[in-house]
């Protein structure tokens, strides 16, 4: 699996995202995915499966060193005591001792960013969380927390795939040393049935989703696209033995619209990335 490195991380290139997968499903496709070669698991507390994510861990039998973990901090746990008391309790849920990424899910205008990043920085002062990083961050919240946070920031997960335009906002975090994980990267279905990615995977022998996500990690990017369908999981793993063009690649690149974002955030939209 290839790997992205951040301040200190090595982070896999594409990861199997969780949300909406819930009870038996989800610790069967978590098993199926890590014994196919997945070594990426995202989840999050709103998700209401970490459980089952930690099921599915332990029942793949891989290693637990082998196998990066991302959880999240809903955005109304965090003020420190609740960012505390919360992270025991997804820690509980999984069944981990520890998880290899901790991140503010959205941020919350009614606590104090300072607040929260200093608590987000104390659970891997104390190893709980091996890396710490952010999610669903605007330009100017990324620059906010990197320059709040004492143990260095390595991630910040957005909303990327061909149809957004997130160009300024991913050279703000990899200017900081910040990887930009992927989620939502096949924009809710949309991907699959657009003609040029459609156009292009064929030349390569692909589908539009496979190219879709070659294009992001070929950028350099995490991906971790979210499906409920078996036969996807290694249909989407297998985006590392082939190239995209300079043109496919700016092809891609220009699909990008203003109406192309596919996820609302939970609150005020002054906070929208």
């Amino acid at each position: 699996m290839q790997v992205v490195e951040a301040n200190g991380a090595r982070i896999p290139a594409l990861g199997l995202g969780t949300m909406t997968l819930k009870g038996d499903a989800c610790v069967g496709l978590v098993e199926a995915a890590l014994r196919l070669g997945y070594r990426h698991l995202d989840t999050a507390q709103m998700y209401g499966n970490e459980a089952e994510v930690g099921q599915g861990l332990r029942a793949a039998g891989v290693r637990r060193e082998e196998v990066f973990v991302t959880t999240k901090i809903w955005h109304t746990h965090l003020a420190p005591a609740d960012v505390e008391r919360s992270f025991e309790e997804s820690l509980a849920r999984l069944g981990l001792s520890s998880v290899d990424l901790l991140l503010i899910h959205w941020p919350n205008p009614a606590v104090p960013l300072a607040d929260t990043v200093a608590a987000l920085c104390r659970t891997a002062a104390d190893g709980r969380a091996r890396h710490i990083g952010v999610a669903n961050f605007t330009i100017a919240l990324v620059e906010e927390a990197v320059r709040l946070a004492t143990v260095p920031l390595v991630t910040n997960q957005i909303e990327v795939h061909p149809f957004i335009d997130q160009r300024r906002l991913i050279e703000t975090c990899l200017r900081h040393g910040l990887s930009v994980t992927a989620y939502c990267p096949l924009a809710r279905g949309a991907v699959p049935a657009d003609d040029t990615l459609r156009r292009i995977g064929a030349a390569h022998g692909r589908s539009a989703s496979q190219v879709a996500l070659r294009w992001l990690v070929q950028q350099g990017l995490v991906a971790i696209p979210r499906t409920a369908n078996r036969d996807r999981l290694a249909e989407n793993l297998a985006v590392f033995d082939f190239v995209l063009s300079e043109t496919e690649m700016a092809e891609i690149a220009a699909l990008r619209r203003p109406d192309g974002r596919v996820v609302s955030p939970p609150h005020a939209p002054r906070w929208d990335v």
